[in-house]
């Protein structure tokens, strides 16, 4: 038993379209029936005009046919006006929707996370006043163009009929053989282009280690593989094309003489003018499956651009608006989290990044993370912020799960700062203020916590000052800065900082741990990822992390206390292995220096 499939949400708001196709549908019939007017009046001409020489007759004829030719050009307009209107319907559904889509699949690392889907989009939108939908909406018109011939003579009917079928084959014929090649050329175009813009983002270092050469010679393979399959596409599509009209031509010059033959035999109705009407019928019944045959390649386009569309919107489905929550106070708790890469949360062998995760903290309370490159630290900073789902366990701000709540309503109570710092193109308030209205107050209160003010107001154009694109025209930690008043902008309850001074000098450092400080005296919550001992000083708690798991987690104090023994016994060991038939005397560890990195032990772990 086959269970009818409910309509995908791309189904569902082109369907709702209907009205608009209804009414573009009724302006294509009365238009096409209106093709036969320029035939009609040609044979009243001859009948009517040349035979009585009444130019009376002559004038009112020719009103009545400019009458029906404006008519003509009124509908075809109003019928593109209103397919026209449907795209931008359509648009106003649904592009908030995909751009949302491309940017929940950006998130979580799935496959149509890219600027294509909006082309896709596109692509579909103007699909709808596109020439092959006014050729379809046309067709019923030749249906009754094949009627008007079976009573001319059934003679004609049925060789209309068999130009319509040979017509129908080799539109068939053209389906199967270009769109294997236009599809795979559009998949290599789409390669090229994202292989070019990745390329474009990493300009710089493929400039400064002579890259160039290689990466050029790697774009130029996948373009002369697209243009390559494009071509044979159109190879073959200008074949059937060609084939189509000869068809069209043919077949009104065939349809003239059999009307002749069938007039000389007296089997043809209506008379001599009938001949004429018979081979512009034939013509104009074929003409919308030449449309459809010579535009098959936008076809072929909007069906893959269709495809991608709705496999993106079934990977990312709309989400149902949830209750509205109060602002949180800034307790969070993590319950045994797991968590593995979003793009592979399909059952498979990769290891999960963390395992077993577990940990609490207090409103006001300031957690630093410490452990070895590659140890989770960025995973766990995006699963606290609710960027990456937990693969079991939770993750809780005030009771709440944060992957599932509103960020445009959780958003302004927090604070991030990425380990990969990125600016958006805008000015220095904008950046700060987080793109929402600008309260300069605020602005210039988040850009003192972390020592950035000074430098803003010796600017030409202070906080008015443009960051170029990606923050081009600051420095490093200028960038990492501005990141930092970003987060802290507004007082937020709850920050994450993942490595927040990696790019700072002295001088910032000390000013992030001055405003890490200051929001801690005022309830915001912290967690902190670090390699650096410079932030401990503001520390309550500390978490150890090694290969994913928790290794230690308690006070500052208490996990700086076990890191020391473990240091001890582990130089004791080392001495012992050394040296082993003396004993070794004992000896305090010093901790790390102030500014040294914070990598924990072997022996700690």
């Amino acid at each position: 038993m086959n269970v009818k499939k409910p309509p995908t949400e791309l189904q569902t708001a082109v369907r709702s379209l209907s009205p608009f196709f209804v009414r573009a549908f009724g302006f294509s019939l009365i238009g096409g029936l209106l093709m036969l007017v320029p035939t009609l009046y040609m044979l009243e001409v001859y009948e009517r005009v040349v035979n009585s020489r009444n130019h009376l007759t002559l004038v009112m004829l020719t009103v009545m046919v400019v009458f029906a030719f404006v008519v003509m050009e009124v509908l075809e307009w109003a019928r593109s006006e209103t397919l026209y209107e449907a795209g931008t319907v359509l648009d106003k559904r649904m592009s908030n929707r995909i751009f949302d889509s491309v940017y929940e699949a950006n998130l979580r690392r799935l496959g149509g996370g890219s600027i294509q889907p909006v082309h896709d989009f596109r692509t579909v939108r103007d699909f709808l006043h596109s020439p092959v939908v006014g050729a379809a909406m046309e067709s019923p018109v030749s249906l009754v163009f094949m009627v008007l011939l079976f009573l001319m003579s059934p003679w004609l009917g049925w060789a209309a009929v068999i130009g319509a079928v040979l017509q129908v084959t080799v539109g068939a014929l053209n389906e199967r053989s270009t769109t294997p090649p236009l599809l795979e050329a559009n998949r290599t175009a789409i390669g090229a282009q994202v292989y070019a813009d990745n390329s474009l983002r990493n300009a710089e270092v493929i400039e400064s280690m002579g890259m160039l050469a290689h990466i050029h010679a790697r774009w130029l393979a996948r373009q002369r593989e697209f243009l390559s399959l494009q071509a044979v596409a159109s190879d073959k599509a200008g074949t059937f094309q060609a084939i189509s009209k000869f068809l069209q031509t043919t077949m009104s010059s065939l349809l003239l003489g059999l009307a002749a033959w069938l007039l000389l035999g007296d089997n043809l109705a209506g008379g001599a003018g009938m001949m004429i009407m018979g081979s512009v019928l034939g013509g104009r019944m074929l003409a919308p499956l030449v449309q459809v045959v010579t535009q098959w390649r936008s076809v072929v386009n909007v069906r893959d651009a269709w495809a991608r569309l709705d496999a993106i919107l079934q990977q990312v489905p709309l989400k149902e608006p949830a209750m509205p929550l109060p602002p949180p106070r800034g307790r969070l708790a993590v319950e045994q989290v797991v968590a593995v890469a979003p793009a592979t949360r399909a059952p498979t062998n990769q290891a999960p990044i963390l395992r077993g995760v577990n940990f609490v903290l207090n409103p006001g309370e300031v957690l630093a993370v410490a452990g070895p490159s590659a140890s989770g630290k960025t995973t766990l900073a995006r699963l606290l912020v609710g960027l990456w789902p937990a693969s079991s366990g939770k993750v809780r701000l005030d009771g709440v799960d944060v992957f599932s709540w509103n960020k445009l309503e959780l958003g302004p109570h927090v604070g991030y700062l990425p380990q990969g710092v990125e600016l958006l193109e805008g000015t220095l308030a904008e950046n700060i203020a987080r793109f929402g209205e600008i309260s300069m107050l605020k602005v210039e209160a988040a850009a003192r916590l972390v020592g950035l003010h000074d430098f803003i107001m010796g600017l030409p154009q202070g906080y008015d000052s443009p960051v170029g694109r990606q923050g081009a025209v600051l420095s490093g930690g200028q960038r990492q800065r501005v990141a930092l008043a970003r987060a802290l902008y507004d007082e937020p309850v709850f920050v994450v900082l993942d490595e927040p001074n990696s790019s700072l000098d002295d001088a910032g450092d000390a000013a992030l741990v001055a405003a890490i400080r200051e929001l801690k005296a005022r309830g915001t919550t912290f967690v902190i990822m670090t390699h650096r001992t410079s932030v401990l000083s503001v520390a309550d708690r500390m978490l150890i992390l090694k290969e994913g798991t928790q290794q230690a987690f308690g006070t500052r104090d208490e996990v700086m206390a076990a890191l020391q023994q473990a240091a001890q016994q582990a130089a004791q060991q080392a001495q012992a292995a050394q040296s082993p038939a003396s004993v070794p005397p004992k000896r305090s560890v010093a901790l790390p220096s102030q500014s040294g990195p914070l990598v924990p032990p072997a022996a700690a772990v």
